[in-house]
């Protein structure tokens, strides 16, 4: 039998990685107590990975997919569209180290959230700016701080944020290959860019 996504409905074979290339903390639950999680789509997840690790106060970080509907999906069948996920990084963070505002505020700087399913030359809803949310707080707290750099990029010329903001759903590990790669990989591809504009959002 076939799946959504006209693939048989054997399951891919799951990521092995436990630990983090760069840290050595865990990747997978469980995670220390006094931690919380988010989930961060902003194009490519090799260098949105990276900028979530190198913050104080984040524990670990992990590439996955999320927002789609196939169960188990794969790298390729991510980038075919037909899924309907995005490229996300888990971030799993001390509340008392960082706030979830600081990590908001990274990331509506670290890419454009204005060019819907895209960031920069990485074309396809794989790429689409994303915020899925763990608890009515951080919905709320992700909502307000769209609103607020709304008002900011309006004020250098850019148009609407397109940034789906949502219910976080399943995580589902990407492939081995791809965690920390900028770590594995120091000079490999990073397509991150920023629009520039400072949010005025207190972190």
């Amino acid at each position: 039998m076939f799946d959504r996504v006209g693939r048989s409905e054997r399951k891919r074979s799951l990521p092995a990685q436990e630990l983090h290339f760069v840290t050595g903390r865990r990747i997978r639950p469980p995670f220390p107590d006094d931690t919380e999680q988010a989930l961060f789509g902003m194009g490519c997840f090799w260098g949105a990975e990276r900028r979530y690790w190198e913050l104080d106060g984040v524990w670990s970080t992990a590439a996955g997919y999320s927002g789609g509907t196939a169960a188990d999906p794969t790298y390729e069948e991510v980038c075919s569209g037909r899924t309907g996920h995005a490229e996300v990084v888990l971030v799993v963070f001390r509340p008392e180290a960082v706030s979830y505002e600081r990590l908001l505020k990274l990331f509506w700087e670290a890419h454009d959230p204005t060019q819907g399913m895209r960031q920069g030359a990485d074309i396809g809803s794989q790429y689409r700016s994303a915020i899925y949310t763990h608890g009515d707080g951080q919905h709320r707290a992700a909502n307000q701080s769209l609103k607020a750099y709304q008002a900011n990029l309006a004020g250098a010329g850019y148009g609407p944020i397109t940034t789906e903001i949502a219910p976080a759903g399943p995580f589902h590990y990407a492939e081995d290959y791809h965690q920390q790669y900028l770590a594995r990989n120091p000079g490999g591809y990073c397509g991150l860019g920023g629009t520039g504009v400072s949010c005025s959002l207190t972190a």
